[in-house]
């Protein structure tokens, strides 16, 4: 849906959540801000009445259902009793649901709004090791926590696969539509897609090693605070491999030197906690392949997003290319 974020629109869902303000017990005084545009549009809404900010999250139509959001906020509370990870609670609105509606332009949009938490991304830097270990921790817990839950019997997420990510299903569409592809790359590409698949199968989608994950854990969905590493946005949530959220919580920065040294760190803090599944390690320079070849099609199909034309502007189709040649002369 290239094109979505128009000023025009942006302004038109900032008015809109300014309009749901009330639902979640706000003045009329609140203003809504903008935060952040990237599958969703976040805003932050301020009320000079209120001890903090409320953060809203006005998701993309055509993405998940309303069941599907619903499950999602069903795993981040059962994450919050049980204390497995730390990340903001959901706000209840006035009406008792905590799915805001409204419509624009014929079309009903979905909104979430969240407690806000302080803290800061993580630089993007040498420097990332120190706390990737925490990391670690942290997603070993989830898993944990996922793998002795049991959802609510109408808990539905999407599944992040081979199929539903390079796949003939995508669900962020074909990585072949990415700018700057030529026939040649292209055809390397093709060769990384079909290795993917034959050591994915061979890895397996047994109970130890796939199941519910984050699904991104990239540093802009961390927040660091003192001594806590805060978790938010849940919204790719789904189920993958558990060693997926490795992949994801390298995103943007795969090319770098220090990507072992995280690796590392990752390793030993969820070492701590749980046990990983036999082979895993080995096929972690494969997940963070597909993890890029996922993100060279969202960046396709997401071309109206600041990221993306950040990307874009980097070269980032052109570096796949070159960490596939890498890859694919190492298995």
């Amino acid at each position: 849906m290239a094109g979505l974020y128009t000023d025009a629109f942006l302004e038109a869902l900032g008015a809109h959540v300014s309009d749901l303000a009330g639902g979640w017990g706000l003045s009329p005084r609140t203003r809504a801000r903008l935060l952040n545009i990237s599958e969703n549009a976040t805003f932050r809404l301020d009320d000079p009445e209120a001890a903090a900010p409320v953060v809203v999250r006005v998701h993309r139509p055509g993405y998940h259902s309303a069941a599907e959001i619903a499950s999602e906020l069903a795993w981040i509370d059962a994450l919050r009793e049980a204390g497995a990870v730390e990340t903001p609670a959901i706000l209840d609105r006035a009406d008792g649901d905590r799915i805001a509606r409204f419509e624009h332009d014929g079309e009903v949009r979905r909104a979430v709004g969240f407690a806000w938490m302080d803290g800061a991304e993580p630089p993007a830097d040498a420097r990332l090791a120190e706390g990737f270990g925490r990391l670690g921790a942290i997603s070993a817990r989830l898993h944990r926590h996922v793998r002795a839950w049991t959802p609510p019997p109408c808990f539905v997420r999407k599944r992040w696969t081979y199929e539903t990510t390079i796949g003939p299903a995508p669900h962020w569409g074909d990585w072949r539509a990415a700018d700057g592809l030529d026939p040649q790359a292209i055809a390397l590409l093709d060769r990384l897609r079909e290795t993917l698949r034959a050591r994915l199968a061979a890895y397996g989608e047994g109970p130890d090693r796939f199941g519910l994950v984050h699904a991104d854990l990239r540093l802009a969905n961390l927040l660091v605070e003192g001594d806590h590493l805060g978790v938010i946005d849940f919204d790719d949530c789904g189920f993958g491999w558990f060693a997926y959220d490795f992949a994801a919580a390298i995103s943007f920065l795969e090319h770098e030197p220090w990507i072992p040294d995280l690796q590392a760190a990752w390793l030993e803090g969820y070492r701590m906690v749980a046990p990983l599944p036999p082979g895993t390690e080995a096929m972690l320079p494969d997940l963070v392949m597909l993890r890029r070849l996922l993100l060279t099609a969202w960046i396709a199909s997401h071309a109206e997003t600041p990221t993306a034309r950040e990307l874009v502007a980097q070269g980032y189709t052109r570096g796949t290319v070159e960490l596939a040649e890498r890859h694919l002369a190492q298995v």
